[in-house]
C-alpha cells in the first residue's frame, strides 16, 4: 500500500493528541479525516488510554472459549446503543471481517447464495467484501472473487424491487456511501430495500462501518434513516482507533448463524478500548454535538464556496464537497498551506470525517482555508 505522499516527500505523523497531529518535523495539523472515522474520540483520548493500559497490566490476551469480563461487559454494552431487536452480536477485528460475517451469517441462516450489493459501494478487500464492492480499481487482479454477487443502481427502488427474489440471501447497503463519494441514501430507498427484503425471506445488512458510532448524528444512520436492518456491521470509530470490527444481528439470523469465529474476536485489550469508546460516545451526547456542527460545516461551506464547487452533501460530521477539479489536489493544498487533513473520495470529492469532539472553531477554520483553496485553483 502506498504512503499518504504530499510532494516533495510524506508527512510522518510522530504523535496525536485530540483533533491534532505532530508530524516529525513539529508540524501540527488539524486531523478532518479522523483516519478514514477511525478516531471519534480524537487522538490519545483519556478514557481509552486508560482502559487499554489498565487491561493490558491485567490481561492482554485470553482465547475467546474463556469467559472474560472485560468482553462480556462489551457484548452487553453493544446491543444496548445497537437499534432494537439487532440483540446478538459478534466481535472481529476490521470492517471487512465484520462484513464477511454479515454475508456468511444471512446465507447460512437464509439457505440461499445471492447477494445484491449497490453500484459504487465498497465493503472492504477481502475476497467476499471485495465481491460486493463495485469498483474494477479494488477488483482487478484478484479475480475469481467470491461468488454468487450482483449489484443494483444506488437509490434505485423499481431496479431493486425486481433484482430481489426467492433466490437472495441478503441485500447490503451503505446508508450513506463512503468511498464511492459520500451519497447519502434517501430513507425512501431504504424503506424500499426493507420491504422487499421481508417479503424475499432475505437478510438486510446496513454496513456502517463509515456511518456508525455517532458520525450522523445519531448513533447509527439506521435510526435517522428510521429502517432496521437484520445485520449492521460496525467497526472503525468503534474502539477509537484500535482494530475491532462488530456484526450485529436479529434473532432469526442469530439462531441458524453457522459455525464461525476468529482467533482475536473480542480480545480483552481491545474490548476494553470498545467499552471506553462507546460509553463515552453516549455519555458525552457525541451523536447530537456531531449533528449540530455538521449543520453548521454543511451551510458554512455552501455560503463560503457557492458555485465554486458542484455540491455539498452529507450527514452530521460526514461531508463530502464534489469539486470542479481534482480532488487530491485539494486535499494536497490544504495540508501543504493549511495544515489541515482531509481525504479524497474518488476523483472529484474531497471528505471529512473529523474526530466528532471537533470543535466550531475548528471547523470555522477548515472552512476558510477550503475557501482559499477552491479560490486559489
Amino acid at each position: 500500500m502506498s504512503e499518504f505522499v504530499f510532494s516533495p516527500k510524506p508527512i510522518r505523523i510522530e504523535s496525536g493528541d485530540g483533533t491534532t497531529l505532530t508530524a516529525d518535523s513539529g508540524t501540527e495539523y488539524l486531523d478532518m479525516g479522523a483516519s478514514y472515522a477511525c478516531t471519534p474520540l480524537g487522538h490519545a483520548h483519556p478514557a481509552v488510554v486508560e482502559a487499554v493500559s489498565d487491561q493490558a497490566a491485567t490481561l492482554t490476551y485470553v482465547q475467546g472459549s474463556y469467559p472474560v469480563d472485560v468482553r462480556e461487559d462489551l457484548y452487553e454494552l453493544v446491543t444496548e446503543v445497537t437499534p432494537e431487536p439487532l440483540d446478538h452480536a459478534w466481535l472481529s477485528n476490521s470492517g471487512t471481517e465484520a462484513n464477511e460475517a454479515a454475508i456468511k451469517f444471512a446465507r447460512h441462516a437464509t439457505g440461499r447464495s445471492k447477494v445484491l450489493a449497490m453500484k459504487n459501494a465498497f465493503h472492504g478487500r477481502t475476497l467476499g467484501s471485495l465481491a460486493a464492492t463495485w469498483k474494477p480499481k479494488y477488483r482487478d487482479g484478484f479475480e475469481p472473487l467470491a461468488g454468487g454477487f450482483d449489484f443494483v443502481t444506488y437509490e434505485d427502488e423499481s431496479e431493486l424491487r425486481a433484482a430481489v427474489d426467492e433466490e437472495t440471501a441478503a441485500v447490503i447497503i451503505e446508508p450513506i456511501q463512503g468511498e464511492g463519494g459520500i451519497n447519502p441514501a434517501d430513507p425512501g430507498f431504504l424503506e424500499a430495500a426493507r420491504e422487499a427484503t421481508e417479503e424475499a425471506g432475505a437478510a438486510l445488512i446496513f454496513d456502517e462501518i463509515q456511518t456508525g458510532v455517532g458520525r450522523t448524528g445519531q448513533m447509527w444512520a439506521a435510526e435517522k434513516a428510521g429502517v432496521t436492518p437484520d445485520i449492521l456491521t460496525a467497526a472503525k470509530g468503534i474502539a477509537n482507533g484500535l482494530p475491532m470490527g462488530m456484526t450485529a444481528v436479529r434473532e432469526w439470523i442469530a439462531e441458524d448463524a453457522g459455525n464461525h469465529g476468529s482467533t482475536f474476536s473480542g480480545g480483552p485489550t481491545i474490548a476494553a478500548a470498545g467499552t471506553a469508546t462507546l460509553e463515552t460516545v453516549r455519555d458525552e451526547e457525541l451523536p447530537a454535538h456531531a449533528g449540530e456542527l455538521g449543520d453548521r460545516f454543511q451551510t458554512a461551506l455552501r455560503e463560503e464556496l457557492g458555485d465554486a464547487v458542484r455540491e455539498v452533501r452529507g450527514e452530521g460530521l460526514m461531508v463530502g464537497v464534489e469539486v470542479k477539479r481534482g480532488a487530491n489536489r485539494v486535499v494536497r493544498d490544504l495540508a501543504l498551506d493549511h495544515q489541515i487533513l482531509a481525504l479524497p473520495a474518488g476523483r472529484t470529492v474531497v471528505r471529512f470525517l473529523p474526530p466528532l469532539v471537533v470543535s466550531a472553531a475548528e471547523i470555522d477554520r477548515t472552512v476558510e482555508a477550503m475557501g482559499d483553496v477552491i479560490d486559489a485553483q
